[in-house]
């Protein structure tokens, strides 16, 4: 199985000196977080099968792997984050993968470049991500050889 490039070649849309993409600083509810969490997951879930497209950035166009989570980021929390995958690398907080929870985001290196694709976890051992223009968005779980053996580790834009 081979994966399509997943942005990580196309300019960035904010300069690497950019501000990091940062949560709310009031203290965090975990209720909220809980919800917010949910809500991404099931988000997620809901765009299986979309199309594919390098570059895109909405269900009517398809989407890369960093489009999608700009996507689902947005319109399930309201929360703004763009540009490609190793971008997204660069905005999130690394946590211990043994930590994953649902909307925490999963990196691999499948282009031989760090973070040059993104997905986001949703519980079980399993992501969505936007594969490729032959498979689309999809769900795999970590433990599937090709991911497990590219995987780069799990970070967090939430609290």
């Amino acid at each position: 199985m081979m994966l399509a490039g997943c942005s990580s070649t196309r300019q960035a849309s904010t300069p690497s000196n950019a501000p990091r993409a940062t949560p709310p600083t009031r203290p965090a509810d975990p209720s909220r977080t809980q919800s917010q969490r949910n809500d991404l997951a099931l988000f997620a879930m809901s765009l299986l099968d979309t199309r594919y497209t390098w570059g895109g950035r909405g269900p009517a166009t398809g989407f890369d792997c960093s489009g999608l989570v700009s996507h689902v980021y947005r319109e399930a929390v309201g929360i703004p984050v763009k540009g490609t995958s190793a971008d997204l690398g660069r905005q999130s907080r690394p946590i211990d993968r043994s930590q994953l929870q649902p909307g925490d985001l999963v990196f691999f290196n499948t282009l031989g470049a760090r973070h040059s694709h993104v997905g986001v976890y949703v519980g079980n051992n399993k992501f969505v991500h936007a594969s490729n223009p032959r498979t689309g968005v999809r769900m795999d779980a970590l433990s599937n050889r090709y991911y497990a053996q590219r995987f780069e580790g799990a970070q967090t834009l939430l609290d």
